[in-house]
């Protein structure tokens, strides 16, 4: 029962598919071959490197002329052809930068404990918006303070996002604190 339902519902398919295709367009069978008669081109004078354009047609406005012309001895680039050119770069001085000195001067810094919470940032009930950086054993971050969080009595410093406190932390996946140090801007 179930195979002939699909059939017949196919094939209804088929059907109004090819009801819905376009006849095709134009003739079936190619046109003749037949001769093009001259008379329907037109003859059209190009300016050319040997007849340079004169008068005012050929003057222009100065902007919309190009800064150079090719003549018959223009050397052009070929495929394949090595260029000639600048075979080194220059040498620039560079003023030296010692570490640390990007960072700006912070308020005040606070040691403790870390840990994640996917929610946001929340520390030590500091102000939403407040710049905090955050460094631990593998690096420093700079972040906003999203939510009010842990206090000190609770043990916990600081709650970092996710990613952000395994970047900092450096610790295996399953380490839930680390100690971090925390600048308050």
């Amino acid at each position: 029962m179930r195979r002939t339902t699909l059939v017949a519902t196919a094939a209804l398919i088929a059907a109004l598919a090819l009801a819905g295709v376009p006849a095709p367009a134009g003739s079936r069978s190619p046109s003749e071959a037949r001769a093009v008669d001259q008379a329907a081109f037109t003859a059209v004078k190009l300016a050319t490197i040997d007849a340079p354009a004169t008068g005012a047609e050929g003057a222009g406005d100065a902007s919309l002329r190009s800064a150079g012309t090719l003549s018959v001895d223009s050397p052009f680039a070929e495929p394949g052809v090595a260029r000639v050119g600048p075979t080194s770069r220059p040498t620039v001085t560079q003023p030296s930068t010692s570490s640390g000195t990007a960072w700006k001067t912070p308020l005040y810094s606070v040691t403790g404990i870390a840990s994640f919470y996917d929610a946001g940032y929340t520390a030590m009930r500091l102000p939403y918006g407040t710049i905090i950086r955050v460094c631990g054993s593998n690096g420093c971050l700079e972040r906003k303070i999203t939510d009010y969080g842990p206090t000190l009595a609770g043990g916990r410093l600081i709650d970092m996002y996710r990613a952000d406190f395994f970047t900092i932390c450096g610790c295996a996946w399953w380490a839930g604190t680390t100690s971090v140090t925390v600048s308050v801007y």
